[in-house]
């Protein structure tokens, strides 16, 4: 016995009518007539009296009409809640995020998701660690780069454009490069294990090797150490885009991107509360626009 069965069942009793019960549940008749013949062979109970007029209710109809409406209006009223919970969702959302990312670009961003959903309250945690969705409180893990574990649920926020940059300063006193092989002989502010940059401008693909005095496994430090002078690194448009703006920072080969970077929700379950689900979509609308 099906909960709709049972819906189905309260709106003929209602209309003491298969025609206008069907109207509106719309539902042709002769279906409405089967589902309630089959509702009745289950319960093993005839519950509707059929004359060629009207319908009436048999005694164990009236007693099982009287019990279904009230489980129908309490299923009706839940969804409607659930309803409300998924336009304005409420509760803690904690989230785990790279520290760069989230303090760079992605604050204004939560900034804006938390004024549209006031009754969400926050955790973040900042590290670049591999986190146990299974074991710690995470709602939703925010990483860029590749992923390592096939068992969870990825989901694509955006992919970022990677390209060169360097302050004025460093380009007018080591001069500007014009071609990618120029990059060899410049101070490159590179990703440890990342010495090698592979370049493409739409026609070909070029890789370079490439070095320079610092190596760093952050990306704020090494867009900071651009600005300060230190060198040309290889950085998403949009962790830079202040920076470029206020001209501290200047694209260097501008025919020239490296590799994107892809951004991915990891969650353990498909199976999402609202408030994580509107998070994950809010993120999908604005880092999905490259």
């Amino acid at each position: 016995m099906h909960l709709n069965d049972m819906a189905l069942f309260v709106e003929v009793a209602k209309a003491k009518s298969f025609r206008k019960a069907a109207d509106i549940v719309g539902m042709p008749n002769s279906t409405l007539s089967r589902r309630i013949s089959e509702l009745e062979k289950a319960i093993g109970l005839r519950l509707l009296h059929r004359t060629t007029r009207r319908i009436e209710l048999t005694e164990a109809g009236q007693l099982y009409f009287e019990r279904s409406k009230r489980i129908v209006d309490e299923a009706r009223l839940a969804h409607e809640q659930l309803g409300a919970m998924l336009e304005q969702p409420s509760g803690l959302l904690r989230v785990s995020m790279p520290v760069d990312f989230a303090t760079l670009y992605l604050t204004p961003l939560i900034a804006e998701f938390a004024r549209l959903y006031p009754g969400i309250t926050f955790d973040f945690d900042l590290t670049p660690r591999r986190v146990d969705l299974v074991t710690e409180p995470f709602d939703v893990v925010i990483r860029a780069g590749e992923l390592q574990d096939s068992r969870l649920i990825a989901r694509l926020l955006g992919r970022h454009a990677r390209y060169l940059y360097a302050s004025p300063a460093y380009l007018e006193a080591f001069g500007e490069p014009q071609d990618p092989a120029d990059l060899a002989a410049r101070d490159c502010i590179c990703m440890p294990r990342a010495t090698d940059w592979t370049l493409d401008n739409g026609q070909e693909k070029i890789e370079v090797s490439v070095g320079g005095r610092f190596t760093v496994n952050n990306v704020g430090m090494m867009g900071a150490l651009a600005v300060n002078g230190q060198g040309i690194a290889l950085l998403a448009e949009r962790i830079v885009a202040n920076d470029v703006a206020e001209g501290r920072l200047r694209r260097v080969l501008p025919g020239w991107q490296g590799p994107s970077v892809s951004v991915h929700a990891i969650t353990e379950t498909r199976l999402l509360p609202a408030k994580t689900q509107r998070f994950i979509e809010f993120l999908q609308a604005h880092l999905g626009r490259t």
